[in-house]
């Protein structure tokens, strides 16, 4: 009897484990997700396609703009046949590809929808947890950063 249970309860924690081994997310995956800006004006869900990793806009919020957010339209776009596009969920950052080596999301580019412009991309994950956000014009050292941080799916609709 005293075998049959050590044996039971041998096999429940090797069996817990493995399941709790098997739902770690990829190294790659942990930027996925919603994250709202430090300054709190600004979230964007992080998404996977492939190899790529693309944010996308899901909420904003300007001083001094009355609109319902869901009227902003991309006004500076220098192209314009996309001016009349809505801001919210449109992808403002685009063409990421996880550098393991680095432990990075390196090669994409992030549009700048306050001044029409497009950037060069990188981001990675602070100690903290926190999401790095570089924008730059050919070298990082020359770049604004915006930090991000994890917001649950509750957290983010209850901004709305």
């Amino acid at each position: 009897m005293g075998n049959t249970f050590a044996i039971g309860i041998t096999l429940f924690f090797a069996v817990a484990g493995f399941n709790a081994k098997a739902q770690v997310t990829p190294a790659a995956d942990q930027i996925c997700g919603k994250w709202m800006s430090a300054e709190k004006n600004l979230i964007v869900q992080m998404y996977r396609d492939n190899h790529d990793f693309i944010a996308m806009m899901v909420w904003c919020r300007t001083e001094g703009d009355s609109r319902p957010m869901q009227e902003w339209t991309d006004l500076h776009n220098p192209d314009k046949a996309l001016r009349r596009r809505k801001i919210v969920g449109m992808n403002v950052l685009d063409g990421l590809v996880y550098r393991p080596e680095s432990n990075s999301w390196e090669g994409g580019k992030i549009y700048d929808a306050l001044h029409g412009r497009t950037w060069d991309a990188s981001v990675c994950l602070a100690k903290n947890g926190a999401l790095k956000v570089t924008g730059y014009w050919h070298f990082k050292f020359i770049g604004r950063t915006i930090t991000f941080n994890k917001v649950s799916d509750f957290e983010a609709m209850s901004i709305h």
